[in-house]
């Protein structure tokens, strides 16, 4: 069996799943292909699947690559984690938004940010699949790349190999929520299910009991409402719990960003993912400097992802969906999925989040139903959007990118109409170098 690993410089990530991978003794003789197109990060992520392959003592055949085709070559599964543009990219999403008076904090999903993080990553989309396509057609695409719902729309417009999309904000809500009430995770039964990033809690059980009660209780609760006081703010208004983070989902809605006093109410960490990017390249050279220069000074910066119990999975599913495929030892996981009717009350044609079901047959979305109509149109406006936007990426035409930029819930509601198309153009301009031929003018 072979798994790559494309864009293996993301070495949190890739470490995370080398680790899941080392626990099954299934997965003892396999081949590890791990491809970056930086030499530097390529380097530790060797280093690193080396120090995992000794530790557990595994006979893994570790090869990196730079070159795409060579990593996916006969590959069974391919883990995509790739970001392009990096730090300089999402500065400009931040930075042109702002100058026009729109407020971010992640930027990486939704509203104009997210539109522009997929453009910038659809051609290598379309690069990724192709080669899969002739280099390994029977392989599936395992994608952790975000905008999660638009890169799998694309995907699945433009290829028809096996592919899911995969995210950890579920087990994460769950685990918060869990907190929150003060029950043990492991005595809840949930249900989940929306469109990536803003998908609904409709189940929190704990023995049949519905636990949504204690919750709304626990809101009250001053220093609780502290830790997620956007989310909070969501349920009261909705009555259900939606998924990410309070950060995250600010910049989902359209009444928290345009409003400085429920800006400083909530505490909404504008800019929230611009420090992220400084941190994580700050926990990048410490791992550096560790792995290729042996250097330990700073190493307290990265000492929180070596203090993990021997043996405990991450919370992502990439390794438990190869596991459930290889060993017919079903798994029940979270995955982005075309939607056709899953979940009846949304556009067949979405990408939707939804548990899933996995075993020697592969991948198979249960049946959620139909949801809460006031959680469906909160999500429609985004999967509107999100279709525009693709449409505007397969056509090559960029009038799409337009129309849904000026849908945008959050965009529409904060600036005024004159300014949409030249916040647009001036990303579009700023982004050339990476949106190479995306656009036919």
């Amino acid at each position: 069996m072979k798994i790559s690993f494309i864009g293996a410089g993301s070495v949190v990530f890739t470490r995370n799943l080398l680790r899941d991978l080392s626990i099954f003794s299934e997965f003892n003789d396999i081949e590890i292909a791990l491809m970056d197109i930086d030499k530097e990060r390529l380097e530790v992520a060797l280093k690193i699947a080396e120090e995992i392959k000794e530790k557990r003592k595994r006979s893994w055949n570790i090869k990196g690559y730079m070159s795409l085709k060579e990593a996916i070559s006969k590959s069974d599964y391919v883990i995509n984690t790739v970001q392009i543009g990096g730090k300089e990219a999402t500065y400009i999403d931040f930075d042109i938004p702002e100058k026009y008076g729109l407020k971010q904090t992640i930027g990486d999903t939704h509203g104009i940010g997210g539109i522009m993080r997929f453009l910038r990553t659809a051609p290598f989309l379309k690069e990724l699949v192709l080669t899969i396509e002739e280099y390994a057609p029977s392989a599936l695409l395992l994608n952790f790349t975000n905008p999660m719902s638009m890169n799998q729309w694309y995907i699945n417009e433009i290829s028809s190999i096996k592919n899911i999309g995969l995210c950890h904000s579920i087990p994460y809500t769950i685990e918060q929520l869990a907190d929150y009430v003060g029950v043990p995770v492991n005595e809840i039964s949930y249900k989940v299910a929306g469109i990536n990033h803003m998908a609904w809690v409709l189940i929190f059980e704990r023995k049949g009991e519905n636990l949504y009660p204690l919750l709304f209780k626990a809101m009250d609760n001053e220093e609780i409402w502290k830790k997620d006081p956007v989310r909070f703010e969501i349920l009261r208004r909705f009555h259900y719990f939606v998924t990410e983070s309070s950060e995250h989902n600010a910049e989902y809605f359209p009444y928290f960003l345009r409003d400085e006093e429920l800006i400083k109410k909530l505490n909404i960490p504008i800019r929230e993912y611009i420090r992220r990017v400084e941190e994580n390249e700050k926990v990048f050279n410490v791992f550096k400097d560790y792995y290729l220069k042996g250097k330990k000074e700073g190493f307290d910066i990265i000492r929180e992802y070596y203090a993990e119990e021997e043996y405990d999975t991450s919370k992502e599913y990439a390794v438990q969906i190869i596991h459930g495929i290889e060993t017919n030892n079903p798994k029940l996981v979270y995955g982005i999925v075309r939607n056709k009717s899953v979940i009846e009350n949304y556009p067949k044609d979405s990408m939707v989040e939804v548990p899933c079901y996995v075993d020697k047959n592969g991948i198979s979305p249960l049946n959620v139903g139909i949801i809460p109509e006031h959680l469906a149109s909160l999500n429609i406006l985004h999967i509107n959007v999100q279709r525009l936007a693709v449409k505007g990426a397969v056509e090559r035409d960029k009038d799409y990118i337009h129309y849904a930029v000026l849908l945008d819930p959050v965009v529409s509601s904060t600036l005024p109409l004159d300014k949409i198309p030249m916040m647009v153009e001036e990303l579009i301009e700023a982004h050339k170098i990476y949106l190479k031929d995306l656009f036919k003018k």
